[in-house]
């Protein structure tokens, strides 16, 4: 026999199953939609001040680029994620502590 003639019969094959299970997969019920995840920690339960002024920041949006406390906390971010063995006390505390008075 002729390659071409093994080239169209497997072509004609691939075609057929594809089309084959594409109609079993639109026969088939959807499944329902699943619930939106629970959230893991709230800002009452959390004690690292940094981690409630980002979460804080996020909530603002795009005001939060201006604010000179999030870029504050943004940057004290990257020095604990850029410097892991230096110490990460709550600077974002102790600097709004000092502005305050």
């Amino acid at each position: 026999m002729d390659s071409k003639l093994f080239a169209r019969i497997g072509a004609v094959i691939f075609v057929a199953l594809a089309m084959t299970i594409t109609a079993i997969e639109m026969s088939c019920a959807p499944e329902p939609a699943r619930e939106a995840p629970a959230v893991v920690a709230d800002q009452s339960s959390t004690t690292d001040p940094l981690l409630i002024e980002l979460r804080r920041c996020q909530s603002l949006g795009q005001a939060g680029a201006s604010n000179p406390d999030c870029l504050r906390a943004w940057a004290e971010n990257r020095r604990r994620f850029l410097a892991p063995g230096a110490r990460s006390s709550a600077r974002i505390a102790e600097d709004a502590s000092a502005q305050e008075n």
